[in-house]
C-alpha cells in the first residue's frame, strides 16, 4: 500500500502554527494554541468517517438525518506527554472517544524510543485509533507506538502530528506504509541531535513550562 501524508494547509492551522513557532510565545499561548489546532486537524481526520441516516423529529416535522455510522467510537492515543496536547483539542470535537496513553522516551545517545507505559481501554479491538503527537522527528517514537498499537488489533490506525521531518517520514513508511500521517507541515530537516529544523523547539517542555 503507498504511503500516504496528508498536509493541512487551512489557513487558521498555517496562521496559529506560525504563533506556536515563535520563540517569545508563553507557554499559556501555546497551549491554547495547540489546543485550537488539534480540533482544526480533528476536523479534517475525521472527514471520511461514515454515515448513516435515522428518523429524527424537528420542532417542525420528522425527517432522515445523518449520524454518525460506526457501531463503536474511535479511540484517541496520546503519546506521552506532548501528545496531551493535541489529545486534549480532539476530545473538544469528539467527546465521545475512548482515550489511551503511551509513554515513550527518546534515549539521548542512539534516539531510540523507549516504552515505559501503556494503559488502554478495554475494548480498544476493532476500533478506529489516532495515534496523536506534536512531532514527527526522527520517526522511531512514532514506529514504536504503531508497533505496540498494533497488538490491540485497532479497525485502523491514522498518524496525527503537528510538525514532521522529511527523514522521520521515510523511516516511519519504510515500516507501517499503510498509516497515513496527517500533519500541519513537514519541516525541512533534522539537525544532529534529532530535532527538526525550523521546527518550535521542544513540544513538551513548551507545552508545560518545562527544560
Amino acid at each position: 500500500m503507498a504511503a500516504e501524508v496528508i498536509v493541512i494547509n487551512h489557513p487558521l492551522v498555517q496562521h496559529k502554527l506560525t504563533l506556536m513557532r515563535q520563540k517569545q510565545t508563553h507557554t499559556q499561548d501555546f497551549r491554547r494554541l495547540l489546543k485550537e489546532i488539534a480540533m482544526l486537524l480533528a476536523y479534517e481526520v475525521t472527514r471520511d468517517l461514515p454515515l448513516k441516516y435515522e428518523t429524527i423529529q424537528t420542532p417542525l416535522t420528522e425527517m432522515e438525518a445523518p449520524v454518525l455510522a460506526a457501531d463503536k467510537s474511535m479511540v484517541i492515543v496520546s503519546i506521552m506527554r506532548a501528545g496531551q496536547g493535541l489529545l486534549d483539542g480532539m476530545l473538544e470535537l469528539i467527546p465521545n472517544a475512548k482515550v489511551g496513553h503511551i509513554g515513550l522516551y527518546r534515549e539521548p545517545i542512539t534516539l531510540t524510543a523507549v516504552e515505559y507505559y501503556l494503559k488502554l481501554p478495554i475494548d480498544v479491538e476493532q476500533r478506529d485509533m489516532l495515534i496523536v503527537d506534536p512531532m514527527l522527528a526522527t520517526g522511531n517514537s512514532a514506529i514504536a507506538a504503531v508497533d505496540r498499537l498494533k497488538e490491540s488489533n485497532p479497525l485502523s490506525i491514522k498518524f496525527v502530528c503537528l510538525l514532521a521531518a522529511p527523514e522521520g517520514l521515510k523511516h516511519f513508511h519504510e515500516q507501517h506504509p499503510e498509516v497515513p500521517v496527517y500533519t500541519a507541515s513537514i519541516d525541512h530537516y533534522l539537525d544532529k541531535h534529532g530535532y527538526i529544523i525550523p521546527g518550535l523547539g521542544d513540544a513538551g517542555d513548551r507545552l508545560y513550562g518545562t527544560k
